[in-house]
């Protein structure tokens, strides 16, 4: 399907992701605040994030600013999830209303608690929002290695529309019509990371990680359950997919930034070695009080919470957890 679409973002995973459009057949409208990038873009069709690894296609045109979003139908917003508010407020409620604005940020908002959709439903109504998640690093995508995720939308109906208008020859995305248990999976998965992260930072073993993700997914799905979204979508991409990449590989930015926190760092050390915060740290506290808010145990999350308030070391931590009363799994 060609058509033109808007991508907001032009970190690494928003090139990506303009590059996976564009190799699928739309035309890409990539929107950034970097200059320079931008030209090397457009100039070279290199990827500036993976220069000497990866390309970006020819039907990739970068910019600064939002001149022209009104011609696109579809909109990625590829920032971070808690600068979403801030960009959709920059490009304005009349440009975006009634355009489908597919959400790739994973995670939960500081002090409101709402998830992406929500945002966007509370700053622009008469758009529709999807929210892309699943197990998908942007190197991967970049080098049109196979990817696999998944698109919810209000319905299975649009959302297959944007399947159809994103899928291309490695780039799969699955519908789904359950946008809360998307999303909450996508942001949940990062508090997770965190914790397995820190577990192995800690040297406890790969069996005290392992059960930290099989805990940590049935965690998850009550708290979905809980929140409106539908256990069966735990068992997908969107779900144990993406949990389970995340909490085994240093490349995850959370997993990475838990490791270091098990190492014995604190995350003020870490900020200032130059690491840029973990989605996983804001998400953390937001999901520890929708949780309480909703009666759900969730001692993982709050051993996550502990860890980064520096109240605790992580073994002591997981001595805690392995000290909770017994009872049947």
């Amino acid at each position: 399907m060609t058509e033109d679409i808007f991508v907001v973002g032009a970190g690494a995973w928003g090139v990506a992701l303009a590059h996976a459009a564009a190799v699928g057949g739309c035309n890409v409208a990539l929107c950034g605040r970097d200059q320079a990038v931008a030209d090397i873009i457009n100039q070279t069709h290199a990827n500036p994030q993976f220069p000497d690894l990866a390309s970006v296609d020819q039907n990739v045109r970068a910019q600064i600013g939002y001149a022209g979003i009104e011609g696109a139908q579809t909109i990625l917003m590829v920032v971070p999830a808690q600068v979403t508010r801030q960009a959709l407020s920059e490009i304005g409620v009349d440009r975006l209303a009634e355009r489908n604005i597919v959400l790739c940020a994973k995670g939960l908002e500081q002090g409101t608690l709402k998830r992406q959709s929500e945002i966007v439903a509370e700053l622009v109504p008469d758009a529709v929002p999807f929210s892309l998640s699943g197990p998908s690093f942007a190197i991967d995508v970049a080098q049109s290695k196979p990817t696999a995720v998944t698109l919810a939308g209000p319905s299975l109906a649009q959302a297959r529309e944007i399947v159809d208008l994103l899928a291309g020859p490695t780039f799969r995305p699955y519908s789904s019509d359950d946008l809360i248990g998307v999303e909450l999976a996508g942001a949940l998965k990062n508090i997770y990371a965190l914790g397995a992260g820190a577990v192995e930072g800690a040297g406890l073993g790969f069996s005290a990680r392992s059960s930290l993700i099989a805990r940590g997914f049935a965690e998850m799905g009550r708290l979905v359950e809980a929140l409106g979204g539908q256990s069966v979508t735990l068992n997908g991409l969107a779900g144990l997919g993406d949990l389970t990449m995340s909490c085994t590989a240093r490349e995850s930015r959370n997993y990475e930034f838990g490791y270091r926190l098990g190492a014995g760092e604190s995350v003020q050390q870490i900020l200032d070695s130059g690491a840029k915060l973990a989605e996983g740290v804001f998400s953390s506290p937001v999901g520890f009080k929708l949780a309480h808010q909703n009666g759900v145990d969730v001692p993982i999350i709050g051993a996550v919470n502990a860890l980064l308030d520096g109240k605790v070391t992580i073994d002591i931590l997981v001595s805690k957890l392995m000290a909770r009363p017994l009872r049947s799994e």
